[in-house]
């Protein structure tokens, strides 16, 4: 089922317009990716600056359905999905958390897994196999984490 997390959008979090500037809005899910990592067990100092591995973002995309304004309260779902044996998307949907049925934007990045010192494609760590396991689509998992 995937995992999803609120978040509330903050005055730094916007524009000139009053919504959120874009960008934020990629950081607002690589948040849920981290916060989703770290509640199926990894570690995140060994997993983002001490494990041999790293797993650069090698594509990003995101489409805007509605805005986002300060003080909104947001849910971000996100499931992700193996591609080969080292790389994976991670899907978001972002929500209005008062009205689960009004979708706010839709992204995905896409991780490579490289060896950190020869920058060589490797094999996907078994800490990101069993996230792979436990939030992907047909896990079948609620993940919903307040």
């Amino acid at each position: 089922m995937g995992f999803s997390i609120d978040h509330s959008v903050r005055f730094h979090e916007t524009d000139a317009a009053g919504v959120v500037y874009f960008a934020h809005s990629l950081t607002f899910c690589h948040s849920a990716y981290e916060a989703s990592l770290a509640a199926a067990g990894v570690n995140l100092v060994d997993f983002f600056t001490t494990d041999s591995l790293a797993y650069p973002i090698v594509h990003a995309a995101i489409d805007y359905r509605r805005p986002m304004r300060c003080g909104d309260r947001i849910t971000i779902y996100l499931t992700p999905r193996r591609l080969d044996i080292s790389t994976f998307e991670v899907h978001y949907r972002i929500y209005d958390a008062c009205n689960s049925a009004s979708l706010l934007a839709e992204a995905c990045t896409r991780h490579l897994c490289i060896d950190r010192q020869h920058r060589s494609r490797q094999p996907l760590a078994s800490p990101l196999e069993q996230w792979l396991q436990l939030w992907a689509a047909d896990a079948g998992k609620d993940g919903k984490e307040g």
